[in-house]
């Protein structure tokens, strides 16, 4: 472990990272909600996007592989470059998920005719096996059909890449997205096949350290990043501290404890998990507790499900915290209330949703999404499988 924490400082100040920038967009929420197609039935269990990785054949098999309305509430998108020459392209760089894919000329559905969409035929190094795929999602379905390509992530390339090219989109939701791919950062398992991008990047020893983190801004304006290959020491104070990895499917971690004002609830008392999750913009609560948190900070559910909270009763709201592997992280209001302007009206809402779906394991399940994540530094290390927390500069 010494040797770890040693190599990551060295490496955070060295040339060989690669740095990728995450702009803030207006989310689909948002999109939909001013353009008045917002409805109670877009707001879902995040969950969904994880029930039939973790229970192919019920009893919570209710919905496949990352349904896209959970990347509702996200605003941090990345550029990536694929093919020669380069196609570029705005992605979610997406820690619940494994699959790379981005939209493209195959596809004719509604959600491909309003962005950029990768043309294999003007890339002089695509290929394809003709293996076709599908993955379901909770408002539709997309299909498409693996190829391999260059892929341009920054100052680094990466040959041969597995990439997914879309032949039929999700019904309406990705219409409003700002991104037109998605990049999964999980683990290989759940890959469809497909040679996740960390994965080649590990076999082709492109990296200094199989390691990577996110930077998410908590001001919510340009200043969030990724970084492949090592840590940047300018982005986090104090210490990383670690957690391993409870089952390589996600980033999945366990949580020892949970405090509501420094007072332990119990809820954790024989254990939770938590998937720490770039592609969840929210911070999910297991379903059977969801009542009593949105209680206690005060909050109330309105007609679309969201959690309604006065925006003048920040300093009375309690801070919650989180027992990680013997270490609190706590999240004070400011980080689990949202802010919203709508034509110059201010409102707020509880960054907190609920899932219904367990752990493998039947512990109750967290969802870590960028609610923690603007928090706190995260860093992903596949070399020792474990996650790694320190306090966000």
């Amino acid at each position: 472990m010494k040797w770890l924490l040693v190599a990551l400082a060295c490496l955070a100040l060295s040339e060989g990272l690669v740095r990728v920038p995450l702009k803030k967009f207006k989310s689909i929420r948002q999109e939909m909600k001013e353009k008045g197609l917002l409805k109670p039935i877009h707001y879902t269990d995040p969950g969904l996007k994880y029930s039939q990785t973790l229970y192919p054949n019920g009893p919570y098999a209710y919905a496949v592989n990352e349904p896209l309305v959970n990347y509702a509430d996200l605003f941090y998108y990345g550029v990536i470059s694929i093919g020669t020459p380069p196609q570029s392209f705005y992605v979610l760089f997406d820690t619940g998920s494994s699959v790379f894919w981005l939209a493209s000329t195959y596809c004719s559905s509604e959600a491909c005719t309003n962005h950029p969409l990768f043309n294999p035929s003007k890339s002089s190094t695509y290929y394809s096996r003709g293996r076709t795929f599908y993955q379901g999602y909770g408002t539709g379905s997309l299909t498409g059909v693996f190829g391999f390509d260059t892929l341009h992530i920054e100052g680094l390339s990466i040959p041969n890449q597995g990439v997914g090219l879309s032949i039929t989109e999700p019904g309406n939701t990705f219409v409003h997205a700002n991104f037109e791919g998605i990049l999964g950062l999980a683990y290989p398992s759940m890959a469809d096949g497909q040679i996740p991008v960390m994965d080649t990047m590990m076999q082709d020893n492109l990296l200094p350290a199989n390691v990577f983190a996110f930077y998410i801004s908590k001001n919510f304006e340009d200043g969030s990043e990724v970084t492949f290959g090592g840590v940047d020491q300018s982005r986090y104070t104090g210490q990383i501290y670690w957690a391993p990895v409870t089952e390589q499917l996600y980033w999945q971690i366990a949580i020892n404890g949970f405090q509501i004002n420094k007072q332990e609830t119990g809820w954790c008392r024989d254990g939770c998990q938590a998937i720490v999750d770039t592609g969840t913009s929210l911070l999910t609560c297991p379903q059977q507790y969801l009542g009593y948190l949105q209680q206690y900070i005060g909050a109330q559910a309105n007609q679309y499900g969201e959690y309604m909270i006065n925006c003048n009763n920040l300093n009375n709201m309690p801070t919650l915290s989180f027992t990680i592997n013997g270490v609190n992280f706590p999240l004070p209001p400011s980080a689990y209330t949202m802010v919203h302007n709508e034509n110059g009206q201010y409102y707020c809402t509880s960054g907190i949703m609920g899932t219904y779906l367990p752990s493998r394991n039947g512990q109750p399940l967290w969802i870590l999404g960028d609610v923690f994540l603007r928090e706190y530094y995260t860093v992903y290390d596949r070399q020792n499988n474990q996650v790694g927390f320190a306090l966000a500069a």
